[in-house]
């Protein structure tokens, strides 16, 4: 099978997935217990019938169950996700108003953790067995097993409270909400120091899965035919291990680059949480916990949107396998 054979086939799985997707968010959140909309009017302290039936008119949930499912297909198809219950304006906007905080600190977390822990791993996988093997291993296994939520708060109590270096909260300095800078090095300069502890969280969290990982992968290549013919060459022993070895082991980390990516516009609900940082994490904990009940909209567009850049990723990992590494054909 062809290259535009196998991406053809590809599309329409992926499209298979895309419906199955719908179809599942639409069965858990009709089968949530409870009447969401209730809870709304009540939090609203306003248990009026005309204010109840105008509110399941206006979303759809006065209609047939077959109706309402062939109304959230089109809707989600169209990215029309309707209104938050919470906020009481489009999905779309509050969305919107929190994703760029997120892919800022998921991004730039991401990339760091990645880039450092498959730098680190093949340096350990090389010198496996050593002490240095012994106590990076450890360490990553003692950070990657302590819960976040723990991590940051040793963080915050060391560089925020004791030291005083770094802010606790939020993702700019709070007067800008009356007085947004002018200055385009004022604003990088002070979101940047908003953004180092819940950084230094993610990154300490998340490099040590990544030594382990690379370090996994590498071994089962590195002693090699290939490595041997390489050394017997007289090549540098780096090239050897960042160019040949940790290229041709690269296929597992390409998936977990891919979801990584993927998994970045949910954000990070605990560190956002911890840090106020108005993400798109600390915004799934507010739909979530909202005093009116979930709020439903809103979470039904952030795990849909969240179940597309998943199966975006994976497709994309099908295609870089091909690149990467010639010895896979497409079939």
């Amino acid at each position: 099978m062809g290259l535009k054979a196998y991406l053809a086939r590809r599309i329409v799985y992926t499209l298979i997935l895309v419906w199955a997707v719908i179809t599942v968010n639409f069965i858990i959140f009709s089968l949530m217990p409870g009447d969401p909309i209730q809870a709304y009017v009540q939090s609203l302290k306003k248990v009026d019938e005309a204010k109840y039936q105008q509110l399941l008119e206006h979303f759809g949930l006065n209609k047939p169950l077959h109706e309402r499912y062939l109304l959230t297909l089109k809707n989600l198809l169209t990215f029309n996700f309707g209104v938050s219950f919470h906020f009481g304006s489009s999905v779309t906007q509050v969305i919107m108003q929190r994703l760029p905080n997120t892919l800022i600190l998921m991004g730039i977390s991401t990339v760091i953790s990645i880039i450092l822990g498959m730098l680190i791993g093949v340096l350990v996988a090389y010198k496996r067995g050593g002490a240095f093997d012994t106590t990076v291993v450890t360490a990553s296994l003692l950070t990657y097993s302590v819960p976040i939520f723990f991590l940051a708060w040793i963080l915050i109590t060391i560089f925020c409270l004791e030291l005083g270096w770094f802010p606790t909260a939020l993702e700019q300095p709070i007067q800008w909400n009356r007085n947004p800078p002018t200055n385009i090095l004022e604003l990088i300069s002070g979101r940047l120091y908003h953004l180092v502890m819940p950084t230094m969280t993610l990154v300490l969290f998340s490099v040590a899965g990544w030594i382990l990982l690379t370090r996994a992968v590498v071994l089962e290549t590195i002693n090699d035919d290939y490595v041997l013919t390489a050394r017997a060459k007289g090549l540098k022993e780096r090239t050897i291990l960042y160019k040949h070895v940790l290229k041709n082991a690269s296929l597992p980390l390409i998936t977990s680059i891919a979801l990584s990516f993927a998994s970045i516009i949910s954000g990070a609900i605990i560190t956002e949480t911890l840090f106020s940082y108005r993400g798109m994490g600390l915004l799934t904990y507010k739909a979530i916990m909202s005093g009116g009940g979930p709020d439903l909209p809103l979470l039904n567009a952030i795990f849909y949107i969240l179940a597309l850049c998943v199966i975006i990723a994976n497709f994309l990992a099908d295609i870089l396998y091909g690149i990467i590494d010639p010895r896979i054909k497409y079939g």
